[in-house]
């Protein structure tokens, strides 16, 4: 797929913050020692959590690999791995950068409380921990991610404008997302802050894994236990576990509105047809190019005060340097300025086959 615009719509960014980086020590969490000043030949490693859902590796990673690639003029490495949901295989993953003696290590936990001795094992190495995506626990030095209090409060707010007045008399059902992924209490907060008062929430589940296959059969659980007839929406957190709720509702012959995140092709083409209702689009260049940004410059010993102006606190740590990346609610009337515009998919990507016509009705181009 091509990317190349998504990298530019965000390079200014990334550019501007690389233009104001200082030589001085590099802060973060509760870690006050400064990295040994190194040039552009440094090892980063690179650990992401799962492959269930399709960004990581058609977003995350190149951006990621091409953004360090361009801070240090092509010199540096980028040692990566995917987890695949395995937080014992993470650790083990992190073993790894360690005995392979990484700067460095951007790290975007399975299950950010038990990672939290592998991150000081790191950082007891030397080697300082970017948090990406997920908050993880332990003393990292940087995080980046989207606000997602108000990622679950923009679904949330979604779904009733879609429901309309049928939020008054029929129920819905929450489908959150894992229990060991922190963003997913945060969505679950930003929901609940939108629904709560609102609408009649019928059933309400925490899906293992975020699998959409597990998202299938709570459906399966939750249309069996309220009726059809009864469940006027759905709260989906993510994209995936959309499709799998989808799926559970047509067989039932139900036609809700349900929501999603993350702006995936199949999420975006079931947004043409009238399947699902909206997406969350976060921008992922931004985010991982503060997460390159960030990590180069702890890996050569620099500031992160013209990166990351905000701050953030975990379980574990205070006031963590941190850069917090805005997002839209995506629904029909606005893919092309949104994926499209910056570069995500092209129309021809989502106007395939079936949803050729849907998408000249919208104007999709």
């Amino acid at each position: 797929m091509r990317r190349a615009a998504v990298a530019v719509a965000a390079g200014a960014m990334a550019v501007s913050l690389a233009a104001c980086g200082s030589a001085e020590e590099a802060g973060g969490g509760n870690d006050s020692t400064a990295s040994a000043a190194k040039g552009d030949d440094i090892k980063v490693g690179l650990l992401l959590p799962e492959n269930q859902t399709a960004r990581y590796e058609k977003f995350d990673r190149p951006l990621i690999q091409q953004k360090i690639k361009e801070l240090t003029n092509g010199k540096a490495t980028v040692d990566y791995n995917n987890a695949k949901q395995d937080a014992n295989l993470q650790a083990q993953q992190v073993d790894t950068m360690i005995t392979n003696k990484v700067d460095v290590l951007i790290l975007d936990a399975v299950d950010a409380k038990a990672i939290k001795n592998s991150v000081q094992k790191a950082v007891d190495q030397g080697i300082k921990v970017v948090a990406y995506d997920r908050l993880a626990e332990g003393p990292i030095s940087a995080y980046t991610s989207f606000d997602n209090v108000q990622v679950g409060k923009t679904q949330g707010e979604a779904l009733l404008k879609a429901l309309g007045d049928k939020a008054k008399d029929g129920q819905i059902v929450m489908m959150n997302g894992s229990v060991t992924d922190p963003n997913a209490a945060q969505f679950k907060e930003g929901a609940h802050a939108a629904l709560d008062g609102k609408v009649k929430i019928g059933k309400e589940y925490d899906t293992k894994e975020w699998k959409p296959e597990n998202a299938n059969a709570n459906m399966e659980a939750a249309i069996s236990a309220l009726g059809k007839d009864k469940i006027v929406g759905v709260y989906s957190a993510n994209d995936g576990m959309a499709g799998g709720i989808i799926t559970a509702l047509k067989a039932a012959g139900i036609d809700v509105p349900v929501t999603g995140q993350d702006a995936e092709l199949a999420a975006v083409q079931r947004i043409v047809a009238g399947e699902q209702y909206m997406s969350v689009y976060k921008p992922y260049a931004p985010e991982a190019e503060a997460a390159a940004e960030m990590a180069v410059a702890l890996a050569q010993g620099k500031s992160l005060d013209s990166v990351a102006k905000d701050k953030v606190d975990s379980g574990s740590e205070k006031g963590i340097p941190s850069v917090l990346v805005p997002v839209t609610s995506l629904t029909k009337d606005n893919i092309n300025d949104t994926v499209i515009k910056d570069g995500v998919y092209t129309a021809a990507e989502i106007c395939t086959g079936k949803y050729k016509a849907a998408c000249d009705k919208l104007g999709i181009k």
